[in-house]
């Protein structure tokens, strides 16, 4: 929100060097929800300068979670060099399909085993929430 994407790229980097010394890949967090859609590119764009290997929607804090036009805008920022991952607001397989035509290459659902079961064509029990 400051303007200061050098300083945002510069934190994203030191994440991603030591991340990727040790093998593991590293996801900034874009926070959507609380980002004008400009700020979302310039947030994601950051990412991609600095060697994020994705960039995720949300950490579930704020208010609202992962939209279509959210992830299509962040593809559209990132191209195919990154990953896009759409966490929060996927309630199920309709969504989540949803998501990847978007762009999505990963989805973060606490309903994963529901979206599992109803890809397999099979009714969602009771017991498929993460709660």
């Amino acid at each position: 929100k400051s303007g200061d994407d050098c300083a945002v790229e510069h934190d994203i980097r030191s994440v991603a060097e030591v991340a990727h010394e040790y093998d593991v890949t590293c996801k900034a967090i874009i926070e959507t929800a609380l980002l004008t859609d400009e700020e979302k590119v310039r947030a994601s764009l950051a990412a991609k300068r600095a060697g994020a290997d994705f960039v995720k929607t949300s950490t579930g804090f704020a208010k609202g979670g992962a939209t279509v036009a959210d992830v299509a805008l962040m593809r559209k920022a990132v191209g195919s060099e990154l990953g896009v991952k759409a966490s929060g607001g996927v309630k199920g397989l309709e969504d989540a399909r949803k998501m990847v035509e978007a762009g999505a290459t990963r989805i973060g659902a606490s309903v994963g085993v529901k979206i599992a079961q109803e890809a397999a064509g099979a009714r969602p029990t009771a017991s498929a929430s993460a709660y």
